[in-house]
Formats: C-alpha cells, sequence, structure tokens
C-alpha cells in the first residue's frame, strides 16, 4: 500500500476527511517517521487506539525519553532557541530548533510551528512526538502539539543559554551564540537549492580554537580580521570536524574589542582520533613509514585524483598533470595518523622542486626513487606537525598546513606524560 492507500484507510476508520489524514500522514512520513508510528500517532490525535482524546499522551522524564517512545508529554527548560528555514515538500519553511532538559537529561528538539520558545522557559510539552536523528531521539511538535507555559521553574543540572567556546562545539549543535575573530574569509558561489548563491566561508577563530564556517545569508559585519558576536548558530560536520553555520535568522555584530586567537590544539595523536577528528591541532611524532602514492604522483585535470598508468577512475583516461604529495605516517605512542603533505611542503621536505623530481625520475627511469629519496630523510625522525584531521572509514588522516623537525626535549615531555598520569 502507497501513502494514499493507508491516508484512504485511516479517514474510513477515523470518520476524517482524507486529504487532512493524508497531508499529516506524508508530513510525518517525509520527516522520517516509520509509517506504522505515523498512522499511531494520528489515531491517537483523532482519539482512536482504544483510549479517548483526554488521556492524553504518557508524560515522561527525559532520560526515559527513547526513539521509539511514541508520543510523549515533557515539562521540560528551554535551553538554547533557534530558527532556520529548511525546504519542505517543495516550499520554505521555518522551524524552531535547539535543545531541551529536565532534572533527569537533555535532548534536542523541531518545533515546526512558532511557540515563542525562549532560554530560561519552562514549559510543558504536549503530544510531542519523538524520532531518532543522528543516533539520538528528537522531540518533534507542531499543530497538533500543546505548549503552555509552566508556572513554577524547574532546577536543570545544565547551562541556560546558547553561548559557547568553538572548542566545545559539536555537530548537531543548535541555537548557539560565538564571539571569535574572522581569521579568513572568502565570496564563494555554489548551486544552491535556488539556483547560484552567494556566500561567506572561511575560519573563525578564538582563544581555544579555530573552526571552518559558512555564512549562508552573508553577513557585512563578516570580513577578515573583523572580532564578532554572532548569535543563533548551528553546527555540522564537514570533513570530520565541527563548521559554524551562520544563516539569514542569525544576527552578527562587531565587537568592540578584539577576541585573541590561540594557536593550534596541542594532542596526543589518540585523543584526536577518539574525538573523531579535529580542526587546526598540533601533534608531535616519529615518521616510521612514507606510504605507497607518495613522491611523484600523477593527477586527473579534471578532478584532482590521483590516477594510475593515466586511467582516472571517475574520468577514464586522461592526459594526467605531475604533482607532489607525501603520505607519511606519524606515531607518538598513542595512536598513528598519516599526515599528507601538499606539493610547497614535500617541495621543503625533498629539497627540491617538482622540476628537480622530474629530472631525477627519468635519470632513473623510475619515479619512486622520489618517495625513496624522501624517506631516506625523514624516516626515524620526530616531527611536529599542524594541521586538520579527519577520520573515516580509510582512517586518520592529517591535511597538513606545516611540517617541521621537531625541538622538543624528549625527556622532558616524558616527565611532563608521568606528571600527568599521576596526578
Amino acid at each position: 500500500m502507497n501513502v494514499d492507500d493507508h491516508a484512504e484507510e485511516l479517514a474510513s476508520d477515523l470518520g476524517v476527511d482524507k486529504a487532512e489524514v493524508k497531508e499529516n500522514l506524508q508530513n510525518l512520513v517525509e520527516y522520517s517517521v516509520p509509517l506504522e508510528e505515523a498512522k499511531r500517532s494520528l489515531r491517537r490525535k483523532y482519539g482512536e487506539e482504544g483510549s479517548s482524546s483526554s488521556e492524553g499522551p504518557t508524560a515522561v522524564d527525559i532520560a526515559d525519553v527513547g526513539p521509539d517512545s511514541g508520543n510523549v508529554t515533557v515539562t521540560v527548560t528551554v535551553l538554547t532557541a533557534g530558527k532556520r528555514s529548511i525546504r519542505y515538500q517543495g516550499d520554505d519553511h521555518v522551524i524552531g530548533e535547539g535543545e531541551l532538559a529536565d532534572e533527569t537529561g537533555r535532548i534536542s528538539y523541531t518545533a515546526w510551528e512558532d511557540f515563542g520558545l525562549e532560554p530560561g522557559d519552562t514549559v510543558t510539552i504536549g503530544n510531542a512526538s519523538v524520532r531518532e536523528w543522528e543516533g539520538q531521539p528528537e522531540l518533534n511538535f507542531g499543530e497538533s502539539s500543546t505548549v503552555t507555559k509552566a508556572d513554577d521553574g524547574i532546577e536543570v543540572p545544565y547551562e541556560v543559554g546558547g553561548d559557547r567556546d568553538l572548542a566545545v562545539l559539536s555537530p548537531g549543535d543548535r541555537g548557539r551564540n560565538v564571539e571569535a575573530t574572522v581569521t579568513e574569509v572568502e565570496e564563494r558561489t555554489i548551486d544552491g537549492r535556488d539556483g547560484e548563491t552567494e556566500i561567506l566561508s572561511g575560519v573563525l577563530g578564538d582563544e581555544t580554537a579555530r573552526l571552518p564556517f559558512t555564512d549562508w545569508d552573508p553577513h557585512g559585519e563578516i570580513e577578515e580580521g573583523a572580532s564578532i558576536r554572532a548569535e543563533d548558530v548551528y553546527v555540522r560536520e564537514f570533513r570530520g570536524v565541527p563548521s559554524v553555520n551562520v544563516s539569514e535568522f542569525s544576527t552578527v555584530e562587531a565587537l568592540d574589542r578584539e577576541v585573541e586567537v590561540g594557536g593550534p590544539t596541542r594532542m596526543a595523536i589518540r585523543e584526536a582520533v577518539d574525538r573523531g577528528g579535529a580542526y587546526d591541532v598540533e601533534l608531535v611524532g616519529n615518521v616510521i613509514e612514507v606510504r605507497d602514492g607518495s613522491g611523484l604522483i600523477q593527477r586527473c585535470p579534471d578532478c584532482g585524483r590521483v590516477v594510475q598508468k593515466g586511467q582516472c577512475r571517475q574520468h577514464g583516461e586522461v592526459e594526467a598533470e605531475d604533482d607532489l604529495r607525501v603520505k607519511a605516517i606519524l606515531d607518538d605512542g598513542t595512536d598513528t595518523v598519516t599526515a599528507i603533505l601538499d606539493r610547497d611542503l614535500t617541495e621543503d621536505v625533498y629539497g627540491g622542486t617538482l622540476e628537480d623530481a622530474r629530472e631525477q625520475a627519468r635519470e632513473a627511469m623510475d619515479q619512486s626513487v622520489v618517495a625513496e629519496t624522501i624517506a631516506e630523510d625523514v624516516v626515524g625522525r620526530e616531527f611536529r606537525v599542524r594541521g586538520h584531521l579527519s577520520v573515516d572509514e580509510y582512517g586518520a588522516n592529517l591535511e597538513t598546513i606545516e611540517f617541521a623537525e621537531s625541538d622538543d626535549d624528549p625527556a622532558a615531555r616524558a616527565e611532563a606524560f608521568l606528571e600527568e598520569v599521576e596526578a
């Protein structure tokens, strides 16, 4: 049966207009609510399933809410409240989003109507549906739900409001406020949902971290070197790290003070890998191997992928272009990561240019000699490496922006490590 057939069956059982049932059913299904749960939700809405409509959904604590909880009633404090425009069923729709909490836990939410929620409000939300979003339960409420202000507030063990340092932002955060300096920014034209769209992208920095950002509705206050406060931003994952997203509902104002930007975050490799990625991180370790695919390589002129024997996986036979790259395995005793050096950094390590590498390969009639030369110089030595770490099914890779021999004292570092363990 398709949605239309299910809607007709429901309308007949419930004695209500089929078009209304179909619209409500499609809304739930297209927002990832399982079909059977969507049907149960509508039966509850119209007073079926053997219970009177006055009984309503079960009142629960947040800690007891799971993806299979169905419809629930909760009394919560609003931690954060933001807005965003999404394309839904072909139309633009403004949703409210953020985080709620009670004494037992917290949960993200999407509000399909404007309920005027503000951080710090204590409200009772009736007939909220629960869905799974990025592996976690999320509350959804709209026209069939009720939201009423509670007379008494509740104490929650969480911070109310959206102000956060960049270092603690995580993908999925919504309704956040940040104060940062724009360290890099560029205008870009992308193929958006309404055709070509002008956006801004770059890097934000504060005392704790640096993170990439995208401004989907360019704000004039965002310019290189400016210190800004951006309110109501949301966070997505981009290449394994959190990315700050500024929307048409975000407010951006210039600060009358400068936000200091700290240096890269120094981490052990295992810590960085366990985070699932890190932006602008510094790792120190020994190069234990230069991997295949290093040295003099060839790339597709169309997509930039490395080609083998003139064949690109996407474009087939191409006139490949020479390039230089190093893929060095870095080991600090806690874990390993592959540091990927671009042409400029590779030329520094190699001690020659791309043309020098071509000449060496021609003389040896073997391009692998370039990688061997690099390996002889770096393997077994300790390096301080700065870059952006991503972790996926292929492993941990560091897009390297700085690569230099370490001047650390190993004995001092060992003592510091022991002090940290003993503490």
